[in-house]
């Protein structure tokens, strides 16, 4: 087999073809990705900040909860307050002013939810 050397490399177009196709799959999905992350409006954005914080609420409650039964002595009933609602909510969540009156709800929800009457003392009802 008689070989001549030109100095110059032959492409090879199958692995030429998988970087083109690599590329554009990675601009696709930067441009998709980037539509997906950004609200549409401002309105969208608020309902969606509305919404996270009322679920960072009820899962502080839910924490705040299984703290105090944690906590509690054999026979004695778990005590959680509206400040430990909001206490676990600016650590876990970040939230630094939360409205009494949010954490309270939150609390009676989450309190009717998992069945607290039965050994658990809140102060959300008064």
């Amino acid at each position: 087999m008689l070989v001549v050397k030109t100095g110059r490399m032959p492409y090879d177009l199958g692995g030429l073809l998988f970087i083109v196709l690599g590329l554009v799959l990675v601009a696709a999905g930067s441009v998709w990705r980037g539509r997906v992350t950004r609200p549409l409006s401002a309105d969208r954005a608020r309902a969606a900040a509305i919404r996270d914080r009322s679920r960072d609420l009820l899962r502080s409650a839910d924490m705040a909860i299984a703290e105090a039964r944690r906590q509690a002595a054999r026979g004695e009933p778990a005590i959680v307050t509206v400040g430990d609602v909001t206490r676990v909510a600016g650590q876990h969540y970040g939230h630094s002013s939360v409205e009494h009156e949010e954490a309270a709800a939150a609390l009676r929800q989450r309190y009717e939810a998992a069945d607290c009457r039965v050994d658990c003392v809140t102060d959300a009802f008064t």
